[in-house]
C-alpha cells in the first residue's frame, strides 16, 4: 500500500529533487504505522535526522506538500457526476507539548491549532481526497473579542475561512465542468456573504448549509410588532408537509445510534441582510426543514434547517438535498482517522511550521485509509491488486484464509474484510462492513507481513 501512496506525491515540486524524493520515502515510512512517532517510523538515526531536516527546510511548505495530492484528487473528481466538498474545522490540542511559537485555542492555557479542511466525497461517501487545509490559532489577547469585532470586514475574521471554502468549491466547479460540485457544511458556515457570492460567478458551486441564523424576510409580521419581520423558520414551518423519511443516525459522543423518522418541508424565501450590514442586498434561496417525530426528547432530536441553492421542485429533489447534507458526515470520520488513527496530537516538533509540514503528510495518509475503507463498499468487484501490491495482498490472504493463493487477485469484497480481520474485525455474516479503525490497524499489520514476505522470498511462499 505505501508504495501506491507514494505515487500520490508524483509531481512534487519543492525546488530540489532530493527533497522531492525524500517526501516519497517519508510518506512511505509514516504510513507503515501511522500511530507511531516520527522516530519510530524512520529506520535509524540518519533517516530520522533527515526527516526532521525536511520538516525544517525553508523550501518545504504545507501547500506544496499537498499540491500533487490535490491535483490527483481533482482528476478523481472529474470522473464523477456529483462530488460533495465538505468543509469543517477540528481542534488539534498540543497543550502538553506546545511548539515554541504555539498559539492558543479557546483558552489561554490551551495551546494548539485549528484545522480547517476541505475534503471531497462522492454521495456514496467514498473519500476522493483533500483539496485544501488551513491551520490557524489565536492569541491570548484576541480571546473573548468576538462581539467587539462584529462589524469588522469579514476578511479580518476567522469566519472568512468558510467563504474561502465556498470560493474553493467554485474554483473546482470551473476546473471540473462535467461534475456537479456541491459545497456542504454545518451551521458555522451560515454566513450571508456566501449567499451573495453565488451571484458573482457565471457557474457557481451549489451549496447545502445547515442554518444557524433565523433570518428575516422582507415581509412585516404585525402579530409580533409594528416593525417586526417574519422569520425564515416560520415561513418553512408553516409550509405543507411534503414527505416523511426514515434515516439511520450514527452514534456520536452525545447520542446512541438510532433510526429517526423525519418530517420534511421546503420553500423558497427572500431574506434581508443582517441588521448590522443593511448596506448589503437582499438575496433569495431555498430552505428545507427536517424535523424528527417521536424522538427521544433528550436534546438530540433532529431539527435541521438547510439552506441550499439546489432545486426543491419535487419530493425527489428535496430528498436529494437531505442526502447531500448527510453526505458531509464522513468528514467527521476523516478527522477521527487523522487524530486517533494517525495520533497527530502526539507529534512533538519545535515550531509550528515544522508541525504543519508534518501534519500535511498525515492528511494524505488519512485520506488513503478512508479511500480503502469505502472503495471496497462502492466497488466490491474491483480486483484488490488495483490498490494493493502483490507483496501486500498475498501474505494477508495466506495468513487470514490459510489457503493457497488464488490464480487471480480476489475482489475487494473478499479482500477488504480479510484485511480488516487483522485489525480485529470479526467478518460475520451479520456484521456491518468494516470501519476505518479495523482498516488502519489491518494496514499496519499488513505492512509488517509484506516486509517479511519480501525478505524471506515470496516465490517460495506459494
Amino acid at each position: 500500500m505505501c508504495s501506491e501512496l507514494a505515487l500520490e506525491l508524483d509531481g512534487m515540486d519543492l525546488g530540489d529533487k532530493r527533497l522531492n524524493d525524500r517526501s516519497q520515502l517519508l510518506i512511505d515510512r509514516l504510513a507503515a504505522n501511522p500511530a507511531a512517532s516520527v522516530n519510530a517510523s524512520c529506520q535509524g538515526w540518519s533517516e530520522t535526522k533527515a526527516a526532521y531536516q525536511f520538516f525544517d527546510n525553508e523550501k518545504v511548505e504545507p501547500h506544496k506538500i499537498l499540491q500533487p495530492h490535490r491535483d490527483a484528487t481533482i482528476n478523481r473528481i472529474r470522473e464523477e457526476e456529483v462530488v460533495l466538498i465538505a468543509q469543517d474545522t477540528t481542534e488539534l490540542d498540543y497543550s502538553e507539548h506546545p511548539t515554541e511559537d504555539a498559539g492558543v485555542l479557546d483558552a489561554a492555557h490551551r495551546f494548539g491549532l485549528y484545522d480547517h479542511s476541505h475534503i471531497a466525497f462522492t454521495p456514496q461517501q467514498l473519500c476522493l481526497g483533500v483539496l485544501g487545509v488551513e491551520f490557524f490559532s489565536r492569541t491570548p489577547e484576541s480571546l473573548g473579542k468576538t462581539r467587539e469585532r462584529r462589524n469588522d470586514p469579514i476578511e479580518t475574521k476567522e469566519s472568512f475561512r468558510w467563504l474561502e471554502g465556498y470560493r474553493l468549491a467554485c474554483d473546482i466547479t470551473t476546473s471540473c465542468p462535467n461534475t456537479q460540485i456541491v459545497s456542504v457544511a454545518d451551521s458555522e458556515c451560515d454566513i450571508y456573504d456566501i449567499f451573495l457570492e453565488t451571484q458573482q460567478h457565471d457557474k457557481p458551486a451549489e451549496f447545502v448549509i445547515r442554518a444557524k441564523q433565523d433570518r428575516r424576510t422582507p415581509e412585516l409580521d404585525p402579530e409580533t410588532g409594528p416593525t417586526a419581520y417574519r422569520r425564515v423558520a416560520d415561513e418553512v414551518a408553516t409550509s405543507p408537509l411534503i414527505a416523511t423519511k426514515q434515516i439511520d443516525l450514527p452514534q456520536t459522543s452525545k447520542r446512541d445510534a438510532r433510526q429517526a423518522t423525519l418530517e420534511i418541508r421546503a420553500t423558497r424565501v427572500c431574506v434581508r441582510p443582517p441588521a448590522h450590514r443593511r448596506d448589503l442586498d437582499e438575496t433569495t434561496y431555498n430552505v428545507v426543514l427536517v424535523e424528527e417525530v417521536g424522538g427521544p426528547h433528550d436534546g438530540t432530536d433532529v431539527c435541521w434547517l438547510l439552506i441550499t441553492s439546489l432545486p426543491i421542485s419535487s419530493v425527489k429533489a428535496v430528498l436529494l438535498v437531505i442526502e447531500y447534507y448527510v453526505g458531509r458526515w464522513p468528514v467527521e470520520v476523516f478527522f477521527r482517522v487523522f487524530k486517533s488513527g494517525c495520533r497527530v496530537e502526539d507529534i512533538q516538533l519545535e515550531t509550528e511550521q515544522r508541525l504543519k509540514n508534518c501534519l500535511m503528510f498525515y492528511k494524505i495518509i488519512a485520506w488513503r485509509i478512508m479511500y480503502v475503507t469505502y472503495l471496497g463498499r462502492e466497488c466490491p468487484n474491483l480486483a484488490c491488486d488495483t490498490i494493493f501490491a502483490d507483496v501486500e495482498w498475498k501474505p494477508v490472504w495466506k495468513i487470514v484464509s490459510k489457503k493457497p493463493l488464488p490464480k487471480r487477485p480476489p475482489p475487494l469484497s473478499i479482500f477488504i474484510p480479510m484485511l480488516a480481520q487483522l485489525g480485529g474485525y470479526n467478518n460475520r455474516s451479520t456484521d456491518h462492513p468494516p470501519g476505518t479503525q479495523a482498516i488502519w490497524t489491518g494496514i499496519r499489520r499488513m505492512t509488517d507481513f509484506s516486509i517479511a514476505w519480501t525478505a524471506f522470498g515470496p516465490d517460495d511462499q506459494q
